[in-house]
C-alpha cells in the first residue's frame, strides 16, 4: 500500500506594512500617509504624556500635555530618516518629552491659589525655623498653618511641581543693601568639605591606633565600607563569629581608651 507524504508548507512572512507606509511616505509625502504614521504612534505620545503626568499637580490637564505631544511626533515623522538605521520608537521619544515640556514652561498651569498657598508654607516654614533654631516637622507646620495632614500633603505636592526660577531672583531681604538672591544660596552637591574630609581621616586614625592589621580591616570595612560581618569573615578567611568576637574586643578596648583620655582631660582642667 502507497504511502502519501503531506507537503507541510512553511509561511514565509510577508513585508512589515509600516515600513512600506513609511517608504511611501518618504516619497510622496501625503497627509494621508502621515496620518496612518500618527495613528500607528499614537500610543508613544499617551505614555509620554502620562508618565509627566504623574510629577505634576491635579490642575493640570493631560490633554493638554497630550496635545503638545502630537505636535512633537508630527515633527518627527517629518524629520525621521529611514537611512539612518535608527528605531522611530527610540528617535521620537525625546521629540515628543521636549514638546510637552515645551508647552508646560510656556502656560501658567498653576493656579494663583496654589502659588498663595505655596508661598505660605514657605513663610510658616522660616519663621518656626527662626523660632526653633532647627528645621520644623511635618507636624509642627499643619499646626502653625491652620490645616490637616491630608491638606499640607496636597499643599506640598502641588508646590512641589516642576518650575523655571531665576538664579537672581530674591530670597530674602536682609539689613545690607544687599539682598541675598536665590544663586547664592544654591546648594552644589558635587562640592567636598575638606574640614569634613580632614575630620573623618583624623577619626580613622585615631580608632584604628595600636590595632593588628586584622582589627584594623574589621573596623575600616564594617563602619567605613559598610560590609557585613559575614561579607568580612570571606575577605579575610576568618568565620563570622570570630569577626564578631573580634569587633566586640575592639569596641571594648576603644571605649577604655576614651574614658582614659576623657579622665586625663579632666586632670588637666582642674
Amino acid at each position: 500500500m502507497a504511502k502519501t507524504k503531506q507537503a507541510t508548507k512553511t509561511a514565509t512572512p510577508g513585508p512589515n506594512p509600516i515600513l512600506e507606509v513609511w517608504s511611501e511616505y518618504k516619497k510622496t509625502g501625503t497627509e494621508e500617509l502621515r496620518n496612518q504614521l500618527m495613528e500607528n504612534y499614537l500610543h508613544l505620545v499617551k505614555y509620554n504624556a502620562e508618565r509627566i503626568y504623574t510629577k505634576l499637580p491635579d490642575e493640570v490637564d493631560i490633554d493638554d500635555l497630550m496635545s503638545a505631544g502630537i505636535f512633537g511626533l508630527m515633527d518627527a515623522i517629518d524629520a525621521f530618516d529611514l537611512d539612518r538605521g535608527v528605531k522611530f520608537e527610540t528617535y521620537c521619544a525625546p521629540r515628543i518629552r521636549g514638546a510637552i515640556l515645551d508647552e508646560l514652561r510656556s502656560m501658567d498651569w498653576v493656579p494663583r491659589l496654589v502659588r498663595s498657598r505655596s508661598s505660605l508654607v514657605e513663610q510658616a516654614r522660616r519663621s518656626l525655623q527662626m523660632q526653633l533654631g532647627r528645621k520644623p516637622t511635618d507636624d509642627e507646620l499643619c499646626e502653625k498653618m491652620g490645616v490637616d495632614q491630608d491638606e499640607y500633603t496636597k499643599i506640598r505636592k502641588d508646590a512641589g511641581a516642576v518650575g523655571v526660577v531665576s538664579l537672581s531672583r530674591k530670597w530674602f531681604e536682609t539689613d545690607s543693601s544687599k539682598d541675598v538672591r536665590e544663586i547664592d544660596v544654591l546648594k552644589d552637591a558635587k562640592q567636598v568639605n575638606p574640614f569634613k574630609v580632614v575630620q573623618k581621616r583624623d577619626l580613622k586614625e585615631l580608632i584604628t591606633k595600636g590595632l593588628s592589621r586584622a582589627e584594623r580591616l574589621i573596623v575600616i570595612l564594617y563602619y567605613y565600607e559598610e560590609m557585613t560581618m559575614k561579607e568580612i569573615g570571606v575577605t579575610l578567611d576568618l568565620s563570622e563569629s570570630r569577626v564578631s568576637q573580634m569587633h566586640s574586643s575592639i569596641l571594648a578596648r576603644l571605649k577604655a581608651q576614651l574614658q582614659h583620655r576623657s579622665t586625663d582631660l579632666q586632670q588637666e582642667v582642674v
